[in-house]
């Protein structure tokens, strides 16, 4: 079953609630820095030394983490469900695809191999 994301209302810091969502989304600081196009020194000043959101970040922060800007800010309680992980991964497969073709066949062929492994070795 789905985990619930745990954020707190009322009252809890920005910071600590981008925290919180970044961790349940499956991001590191530095994956979510990334994906914002920023560094990760700003990713950990936003969650430790603000308490005053990003304005120009919001729909893009919001977007990443899976979330509604309202839940982001504190003013809804984050109602939506995830799969912690498995987001990880499918950033990851988007990543994949924007490979060249080459470079792509490369890492598939490097994945079929450890998944024929797995079912070698669990076959039994």
């Amino acid at each position: 079953m789905p985990k619930r994301i745990p954020v707190e209302l009322p009252g809890e810091p920005f910071g600590k609630r981008m925290a919180k969502l970044r961790e349940a989304a499956g991001f590191t600081q530095r994956e979510l820095a990334a994906e914002l196009e920023i560094s990760q020194r700003m990713v950990a000043y936003y969650e430790g030394e603000t308490e005053y959101p990003p304005a120009h970040l919001l729909p893009a922060l919001a977007r990443a983490l899976g979330v509604s800007t309202d839940e982001l800010l504190g003013l809804h309680t984050v109602k939506q469900q995830r799969k912690l992980g498995s987001e990880r991964l499918w950033r990851r497969l988007k990543q994949l695809e924007k490979l060249p073709p080459k470079e792509r066949k490369q890492v598939l062929s490097v994945i079929d191999a450890f998944i024929d492994r797995h079912r070698v070795v669990h076959a039994d």
